[in-house]
């Protein structure tokens, strides 16, 4: 639904982004007969040509009736900046249709102009993109000035960091809501429903709960991904957003009913925007970069390390406008210079070489800030296989692994920098079956593990996958590599860089006179130029076949499928995980109709030692079931609060279940991992 469209100039225009307060606002205006007419009419001026005229974005809905969108800088702030030429208006279903279609901006954007500490604690300071927030004096009064937004919860909650009364009501309010939305399904949680749950989120975010609030934008913006059947929807990340929502509303409900306090609470309430401290001096040394590109952002993310081994992140990301456009900004963003300090270099040339800093300041992630007390002058990069970057590579696989698992169940503010990442020393065996369906994927060894390679991100416009194709063509590779863990009950991670791997030890200590001539071909080996210093970035460079020494083409390949070998016990979470997706796509209803087929499910999970899990499915499936009905036969509507309940129940244990599996993935000690 938010596709950019192409206009008469045949220009390829995308609708500007809007804030989540500003749909909530324009959809709360209709009346109850046109809100049923919402989403029919949203899909229709989808399909209307859009046309951009500086900070203007006009749709011809009609022959006589023409829609205006005010969008400054990309995005629509004020329910005001949307303008309609019907009668009805603004009253109408057009400027709720218009701001239904836009895609959602982000509910607290990321810090892409850093300064110091000092200036950090400013409201509108931490972003060049953030907009001043609109104050809101209840759940339904409608204004568009702008104000600036309260630097604290604007209740009665004491100093001790219990909940106070506005507090607890948007607790309410979001839970209630939520669990609305997950009753409903994908297919019912259509635009009136899903401006509900912003307008929750706007009351939240208003009264101090930025966590909560921006769980709730990420859950409509997946809805909505969902629903226009968006090439980068994943219904594990709809799944993981609800959890995410379900489960702090949970929490923060149960502190407000002990009334409880501590760093616990606060934890669960998060921040508005990133506070940074100050770090001192730093000699930062550069490791790599990579590209992002979401819906409505474009750019880079660079990271380096400190001379302790400290990971930090530097970042270059702007607002897009074209969704044709945003692959080439984010890979063209790698050439930009960096912010810091007086450094006159680009994002590119730091990952290979380094920078000494003083006056440094520091987000709790990692973060480094570019104020104007900032110093930063050029140094001399480090070597992958040199210190400090080489003790990245001196922890066990397995311990990163817990590691990377441990972080992502942090809150994004106060996860360690690079802590989902891992690093590395592999040897490519070549791309063979793998796993159950016998899908063909890029292996390597890792430590006598296998691991499945795969590329980053798939956009065709950015290098991955033509470098993952690429690096196939050379089993007995040995490479150094950074990724993301890729949580399944395979080991798998998400390339981001490769480089040389260490000098390896000769085992033979005889005389090289008295060594026989070698008749096996020499293993391939990575040939780049001077000037990248042993490291590709996989998303923003592409490999040629030049930067490989490939052996003869007649030479026997290393590995041609993985040996015959016990392979590892199955445990069947995908039974209770399925159950779990189908109540987010279905909803209530579809879930209570399939109950009785989950009678096996039931029995295959005791059978496998999953008698929670199977208790978990049991509860599941019982709360779809259990609604009230009148004397005539029809559904009783109630809150869904049970149901919820069991829900969260349930999508908790199968996270955890799917993270203690992968972990154990990664063990040497469980067969079938071994080579």
């Amino acid at each position: 639904m938010t596709e950019a469209v192409q206009d008469v100039t045949g220009t390829r225009v995308q609708w500007p982004a809007v804030r989540p307060e500003v749909v909530a606002e324009v959809v709360a205006g209709l009346s109850a007969r046109l809100q049923k007419r919402l989403d029919g009419a949203a899909a229709k001026l989808a399909e209307r040509p859009v046309e951009r005229t500086g900070e203007d974005w006009r749709i011809a809905v009609d022959e006589e009736t023409e829609l205006v969108l005010h969008a400054p800088g990309g995005v629509v702030a004020t329910s005001g900046d949307v303008r309609c030429g019907c009668l009805l208006a603004p009253a109408c279903v057009h400027r709720a249709a218009a701001v239904t279609v836009c895609p959602l901006a982000d509910g607290e954007p990321p810090a892409e102009q850093a300064e110091d500490a000092e200036q950090a604690e400013q409201a509108g300071q931490a972003d060049q993109a953030e907009e001043a927030e609109r104050a809101v004096a209840d759940g339904e009064s409608r204004t568009s000035a702008p104000v600036p937004l309260p630097e604290g919860p604007q209740d009665d909650a004491p100093a001790t960091g219990t909940l106070g009364a506005a507090e607890r009501a948007a607790v309410d309010q979001l839970h209630r809501v939520g669990s609305a939305a997950l009753a409903a399904g994908v297919g019912g949680t259509g635009a009136v429903l899903q401006a509900e749950l912003l307008r929750a989120a706007h009351r939240a975010r208003l009264a101090g709960l930025h966590r909560p609030a921006a769980a709730a934008v990420a859950v409509v913006t997946r809805i909505r991904a969902a629903r226009s059947g968006e090439p980068d929807h994943r219904l594990a990340d709809l799944v993981a957003g609800l959890r995410e929502l379900l489960g702090l509303s949970t929490a923060l409900s149960a502190a407000a009913a002990a009334d409880t306090a501590g760093p616990g609470v606060a934890a669960l309430r998060g921040t508005a925007r990133q506070v940074y401290a100050p770090a001192g001096g730093l000699r930062l040394y550069g490791l790599f970069s990579e590209p992002v590109l979401t819906a409505t952002h474009a750019g880079v993310l660079t990271w380096a390390v400190d001379a302790g081994g400290g990971l930090h992140t530097m970042a270059e990301i702007m607002p897009h406008t074209d969704a044709a456009a945003a692959a080439p900004q984010a890979v063209g963003a790698g050439n930009r210079a960096v912010r810091l300090g007086d450094a006159v270099l680009s994002h590119r040339e730091f990952t290979r070489a380094g920078l000494a800093v003083q006056g440094a300041t520091r987000s709790a992630a990692g973060r480094l800030g570019a104020g104007a007390s900032v110093r930063a002058v050029r140094a001399a990069g480090a070597a992958w296989t040199a210190e400090p970057a080489a003790r990245l590579w001196a922890e066990p696989p397995a311990a990163q692994v817990a590691r990377a698992l441990g972080a992502a169940a942090l809150p994004p503010e106060v996860r360690p920098a690079g802590g989902e990442l891992l690093f590395l020393d592999v040897t490519l065996l070549g791309a063979v079956p793998y796993g159950p369906g016998g899908e063909p994927r890029l292996l390597a060894d890792c430590g006598g593990v296998v691991v499945a390679l795969r590329a980053a991100h798939d956009h065709p416009g950015l290098a991955h996958r033509g470098n993952l194709a690429l690096l196939a063509t050379a089993p007995g590779l040995r490479l150094r590599v950074i990724g993301r863990l890729e949580r399944a009950a395979r080991p798998e991670l998400r390339l981001l860089a490769i480089g040389e791997p260490p000098a390896t030890q000769p085992s033979d200590t005889r005389t090289p006179d008295a060594q026989p001539p070698s008749t096996q071909p020499q293993p391939p080996a990575l040939a780049l130029p001077a000037d990248r210093a042993g490291r590709v970035n996989l998303g923003l460079e592409r490999l040629q076949t030049a930067d490989l020494t490939l052996p003869p083409r007649d030479a026997a390949p290393l590995l041609t499928a993985l040996p015959p070998g016990p392979l590892p016990p199955t445990t069947p979470v995908h039974l209770l995980a399925r159950r779990v997706e189908q109540a987010v796509t279905g909803g209530r209803a579809v879930l209570a109709l399939g109950s009785g087929a989950a009678r096996g499910d039931r029995s295959r999970l005791r059978s496998a030692g999953l008698a929670t899990g199977a208790a978990l499915l049991e509860g599941l499936l019982g709360a779809a079931v259990d609604q009230q009905r009148d004397v005539f036969g029809r559904v009783v509507a109630d809150d869904h609060e049970a149901f919820a309940a069991a829900w969260l129940a349930a999508a908790w244990y199968e996270e955890e279940l799917a993270s203690a599996l992968c972990a154990t993935a990664w063990s040497e000690e469980v067969a079938g991992n071994q080579l």
